[in-house]
């Protein structure tokens, strides 16, 4: 009876440490994992002007009253945010646009663009508290960019160089333009595919 219970405190005692080694095994992989799976950069388009390049320049009229040239060069970087009243992922990310150009405003402009009836979008812009920022209507900008989808933003340097674009759909991904810009990459994933070609090197 002794020896029985000893074997089988021995052998419960095996499994727990097998269980222990597979823990720490699982916990080392997460890390790898953790470190080649980065958080996702805005997802470019391949159409429309691309990174490096001359953006298009448009003189248009701000709701708030005044032109505004679009794209032309300037004192600070611009991001030129494609938005709808409609869209419930860009309404979610108004605060954090606003939060960032407070932060960045020595360096940064803010510009909201949109197409379509100017009521809906003049009342849309005061709900949304954006009377202090340029708001452009101009379907022709958006066809320039070749916007299919929203909400999609571009940064454009001061000298009116295209920096970075693509949609975003959460803060980390509106930041990515701006990391990959003083990175000097296209894109965030230009980075990580660079980084992961390397460590298959």
């Amino acid at each position: 009876m002794t020896d029985a219970l000893v074997i089988s405190n021995l052998v419960l005692w095996v499994a727990v440490l097998a269980l222990l080694v597979a823990v720490i095994a699982l916990s080392r992989q997460i890390g790898i994992l953790y470190e080649r799976i980065a958080p996702m950069g805005a997802l470019m388009m391949d159409t429309g002007p691309k990174v490096g390049e001359v953006a298009p320049v448009f003189d248009l009229p701000s709701l708030g009253g005044g032109q505004i040239a679009v794209g032309a060069p300037g004192p600070r970087a611009t991001l030129l945010f494609f938005l709808s009243p409609t869209c419930p992922v860009c309404k979610k990310l108004l605060p954090v646009l606003q939060s960032l150009h407070a932060a960045e405003s020595r360096t940064l402009g803010l510009v909201f663009a949109s197409d379509g009836e100017l009521p809906e979008h003049a009342e849309f812009r005061q709900r949304a508290g954006l009377g202090t920022f340029p708001y452009v209507l101009s379907a022709e900008l958006g066809m320039s960019w070749r916007i299919s989808k929203l909400p999609y933003a571009v940064l454009i340097d001061e000298r009116g160089i295209v920096r970075g674009k693509g949609l975003v759909n959460s803060r980390e991904q509106i930041e990515s333009l701006l990391t990959a810009r003083d990175l000097g990459l296209v894109s965030v994933q230009d980075y990580m595919d660079r980084k992961i070609a390397k460590e298959i090197a």
